[in-house]
C-alpha cells in the first residue's frame, strides 16, 4: 500500500550526533513509500542536506499534509506551534531523551511508520495556550505555548509577589519564586518537577503550580481551560515570563500576563493502539522491579 500522505515535510534536530545520516535515511524511506519529501529550511541549512526541495515552516503549513519531526520534545514544540494554525498533523520520531510527544523510537521507526502512512494511526489533539503581556493597557508581547507559561523571579532578587485571578475573580496573592501555568501536555515538563500533577491530554484543564512558595499551603490547583487567567506583578525586581522557553518578556511592577485557550490545536498522530498510559509507564519508569 502507498502512503495516504502525498506531501511530507521533515523537520529535524540538526545539532544531534549523526542527525544528518538519520534525516537522509528517513527521507529515502518516505520517498520509497511514494511520498513527495521536502525539508524544513533550517533543518536543510544546518545539515547541508541537498537533493530534496526546501520549504519554510509557513510553506509547509500551506502545502504539506504531514510533518515528520525527528528529534526531541523541544523540536516538536517549536514546529507544533507553527503548524497548529494550518491543521497539519505531526508524527514524532524520538532522537532526544524523554520523548513524551515524540514517541516513535528511532531504531524501529520503519516498522511503526509504514502502517501509519497508510492510515493506521491514532489521532491526538492538544490545545495551545494564548498569552499576552500587557503594560499600561498596551500589549507588549503576544505569544502561544503548548507546554506552559512561566512567570519567574529575577536571577539576583528575592521572591516575586503575584496577584492571581481566574475569570476576573481573585484567587490569591502568592509570594514565590514564580508560577507555572501548564497545559496537560506541559504537565509532564517543568510543572511536574515543581510538584504538579499529571493531567491526561483529554482533560480540558490547566494546572497552576507555584514555584517554591513562601507559604507551603499554596498548592497546585487544576482549573478549567475555558476561562482567562490573569497574573499581575505586585512586587519583585527583574521578573520575567517565558512561553515554552521560546519567547521571553522582562516584566515590570504592574504588568499583567493573561492566558486563554487558543483557538488552534496541534494534531499528533500515534501508532495504532497507542496509549497515554503506556507513554507514562515507559518514560517515568513505572513498575520497574514489579513482577506479576
Amino acid at each position: 500500500m502507498k502512503s495516504q500522505f502525498k506531501h511530507v515535510a521533515i523537520i529535524g534536530k540538526y545539532n544531534a550526533h549523526g542527525s544528518r545520516d538519520t534525516l537522509e535515511d528517513v527521507a529515502h524511506f518516505l520517498d520509497a513509500q511514494g511520498c513527495e519529501v521536502v525539508f524544513e529550511a533550517d533543518t536543510a541549512a544546518n545539515t547541508g542536506l541537498t537533493g530534496f526541495p526546501v520549504m519554510t515552516a509557513r510553506e509547509i503549513g500551506t502545502r504539506c499534509d504531514l510533518g515528520l519531526v525527528i528529534g526531541g520534545d523541544g523540536t516538536m514544540l517549536g514546529i507544533g506551534r507553527q503548524m497548529a494554525m494550518h491543521g497539519v498533523p505531526l508524527i514524532g520520531i524520538n532522537q532526544g531523551r524523554l520523548g513524551f510527544i515524540t514517541d516513535i523510537p528511532l531504531h524501529n521507526y520503519q516498522a511503526l511508520l509504514r502502517p501509519m502512512l497508510c492510515g493506521e494511526y491514532e489521532e491526538d489533539r492538544r490545545t495551545l495556550m494564548h498569552a499576552r503581556v500587557v503594560r499600561d493597557g498596551v500589549c507588549v508581547l503576544d505569544a502561544t505555548a503548548m507546554n506552559d507559561v512561566v512567570v519567574n523571579r529575577g536571577a539576583s532578587s528575592g521572591m516575586v509577589e503575584l496577584r492571581v485571578e481566574v475569570d476576573g475573580r481573585f484567587v490569591a496573592n502568592q509570594r514565590a519564586d514564580g508560577l507555572i501555568i501548564a497545559s496537560p501536555t506541559g504537565s509532564t515538563a517543568y510543572a511536574l518537577s515543581a510538584g504538579g500533577p499529571l493531567l491526561h491530554p483529554s482533560i480540558a484543564g490547566w494546572v497552576l503550580v507555584p514555584i517554591a512558595p513562601h507559604t507551603l499551603s499554596n498548592r497546585p490547583i487544576v482549573i478549567a481551560d475555558s476561562g482567562e487567567i490573569a497574573i499581575e506583578i505586585v512586587a519583585g525586581r527583574d521578573a520575567s515570563a517565558n512561553f515554552d522557553m521560546h519567547s521571553l518578556a522582562s516584566l515590570m511592577r504592574g504588568d499583567h500576563i493573561t492566558v486563554r485557550r487558543s483557538r488552534h490545536q496541534v494534531r499528533f498522530l500515534h501508532p495504532k493502539g497507542w496509549s497515554y498510559f503506556d507513554t507514562l509507564r515507559e518514560k517515568l519508569h513505572w513498575n520497574e522491579g514489579v513482577t506479576g
